[in-house]
């Protein structure tokens, strides 16, 4: 195989630290399987003691068949391994853990829902906040940080400390880690044992880091130790792809590695093998707008290519029909549907043309859960109110609306598996002021009844006040009220075209149904195209892209407002751009807020096509 000069300048390091910066579709797996060879083959270097360290099995388990296929061997003693693997084996010898000492999720979501609900938090979505938590315990313990100056964003400081506290105590107790404590254990291992730690360093003498951009400080930390005194640390990513920050992952540690090894080779693997020149060009045009990254130029040998297609639309609605019908014409055409992949900066957004593709029987996949809509707990708010509209009694749908928004209600008031508002009113009957909100209560549901889904759901809004009890709970919860709020407009555009609460109940039913079929044929199923998250697509690649919402307050999402965090969202615009190899598809609707700044960026000159 032929190699381009910086592919063979990073391929010939021998000795020392090294800093391969690899553009994206530039072969960088190629080199780094290429110069474990080259270390064995020509430097004399034993296999045993080299390490090879990436983020996923999947991409380890990669790298080792592709240098098995390389060296034309069927076994080797080189280590290709996670993080976390190679953590975990450090661990083992040290402490003699066995994968009986590892937490489970369902083990940990466990002990986190105990605590939480003997915290007494008001929760709505205890999934969603323990979810939070357990990304907030982890950003505690990766980043070192002393528990009194962490201010949680999840749940009150006093709650997430004793949960946090909690956990810790329930983890030691029973002689269990989770993931990140690995990492903690492994440094405090390694920083407080001299002879374990140099043992460790003999064994592995040359270490190479996969995917360098998106590792942590504790990570690398470890990683740093391990290679001492030596040093022979050759490290691969992009920083431009770090897109991991709210793991831990910072462009910042890539960028301080010139400082902290000044000796340290450099090389730019600047040839793109994968896109076209006009994909190319538009991407770099977008990411030159970041600061806090390494200046480079990327380029290709490939061809000038179509032009990228920049679409806007009306609504939602018709943006995701109009890719729905591309689909279908390929599958006319006879095109591999596996050559398309649709892309969405949030699994939510996939909403509307999963039900599409469902309705059409086109094929796809997914590589992340889609998260149901309708059984949101927005949704269940929502239908609770409308089914005691017409008719229902049942006391677990009257406590799910009794005081959303707040009317001061009691539990006690129901005293039986039904409630009826003669009963309320005669429990409350020395309370005129309550008597009144029950009026009113029934009232509204007497209007709601004879309203369409739509028009239903708009009076919940915004003639019962449920949105500003929304907006309330967000602030309790300390949570960006928006997501609240687009949950619930989702919600409220689903009843669009449904003139009857039969008509949508079932078709409520029907995708809830499709939707857990989809799932459980997820893990076996790759054919058709491709729905992906930015966040999952990277280290992907297609003939065709489709990246949709491509709105101010979707891309960049309406959480990011510092640069730091602008410019991430950058970097995740930029991954999503160059998965394509041959035709970028850019969309946006009107009815979201304006076209993304990035098109801008991209140097678009009208609404259909650019370049």
């Amino acid at each position: 195989m032929e190699y381009n000069e910086s592919q063979k300048t990073a391929i010939m390091h021998y000795k020392g630290p090294f800093l391969c910066l690899a553009g994206p579709g530039s072969g960088k797996t190629t080199v780094l399987t290429r110069r474990v060879l080259q270390l064995i083959g020509e430097y004399q270097v034993s296999p045993s003691s080299i390490l090879v360290v990436t983020f996923t099995k999947a991409a380890a388990r990669e790298m080792k068949e592709r240098f098995l296929r390389l060296s034309q061997t069927a076994s080797t003693q080189v280590t290709f391994g996670t993080f976390h693997g190679v953590f975990y084996g450090i661990l083992r010898h040290a402490y003699g853990l066995s994968a009986r000492n590892i937490i489970g999720e369902d083990q940990k979501y466990s002990i986190l829902r105990e605590l939480i609900r003997s915290s007494r938090l008001e929760v709505e979505d205890e999934k969603e906040l323990i979810t939070d938590i357990i990304g907030e315990i982890s950003t505690v313990k990766t980043g070192r940080i002393a528990l009194e100056h962490y201010y949680s964003a999840a749940c009150p400081e006093e709650s997430f400390r004793d949960i946090y506290r909690g956990y810790q105590e329930r983890c030691r107790s029973a002689r269990l880690l989770d993931f990140d404590d690995m990492l903690v254990w492994c440094y405090e291992l390694l920083t407080q044992r001299e002879d374990i730690r140099k043992a460790w360093q003999n064994k592995f003498k040359y270490i190479l880091v996969d995917e360098f951009q998106d590792i942590n400080k504790l990570q690398y930390e470890i990683i740093k130790i391990l290679a001492l005194p030596q040093n022979h640390l050759f490290i691969v990513g992009d920083d431009d792809q770090s897109i991991y920050g709210f793991r831990g992952a910072k462009p910042q540690i890539m960028l301080q590695f010139p400082e902290e090894y000044p000796d340290a080779g450099r090389v730019t693997l600047a040839c793109n093998y994968r896109s076209t020149k006009r994909i190319l060009e538009a991407s770099q045009n977008v990411i030159h707008h970041n600061q806090e990254r390494f200046p480079k130029e990327i380029k290709t040998i490939n061809e000038l290519g179509d032009p990228i297609e920049v679409r806007g639309f009306e609504t939602e609605i018709l943006e995701n029909r109009w890719v729905r019908d591309r689909i279908l014409k390929a599958k006319e055409a006879q095109e591999p549907l596996e050559e398309i992949a649709v892309l969405f900066r949030t699994n939510l957004g996939a909403r509307y043309l999963v039900e599409m593709l469902m309705e059409y029987q086109l094929p796809f996949h997914m590589r992340d859960l889609l998260p149901n809509l309708y059984e949101h707990w927005i949704t269940r708010d929502l239908l609770a109110y409308i089914q005691i509209a017409l008719g229902d009694r049942s006391r677990k749908n009257f406590y799910q609306i009794m005081n959303r928004p707040n009317r001061y209600l009691s539990r006690d008031s129901v005293d039986s598996g039904e409630f009826s508002f003669e009963g309320l009113r005669w429990y409350y009957e020395d309370k005129e002021w309550m008597c009144d909100r029950i009026d009113r209560l029934e009232e509204d549901l007497r209007i709601l009844k004879g309203m369409t889904p739509y028009g239903a759901v708009n009076y919940i809004r915004k003639g019962i006040g449920y949105e500003a009890y929304l907006k309330e709970y967000a602030v309790y919860r300390r949570i960006k009220a928006e997501d609240l709020l687009e949950t619930l407009r989702e919600i409220h555009e689903s009843t669009k075209g449904y003139r009857s609460f039969a008509a949508w109940f079932a078709h409520m039913e029907e995708f809830s149904e499709k939707l857990k079929e989809q799932a459980k044929h997820q893990s076996e199923q790759k054919e058709g195209v491709t729905i992906s998250t930015l966040h999952s697509i990277k280290g992907l690649e297609y003939d065709e892209v489709y990246i949709l919402d491509v709105n101010e307050g979707v891309m960049p999402y309406h959480k990011a407002v510092l640069e730091e965090e602008i410019e991430e969202e950058r970097r995740l615009f930029y991954v999503g751009m160059t998965r394509a190899r041959k035709r970028l598809h850019l969309c946006y609707s009107d009815e979201k807020q304006e076209m993304s700044r990035f098109l801008e960026e991209m140097k678009v000159r009208n609404t259909n096509f650019s370049f």
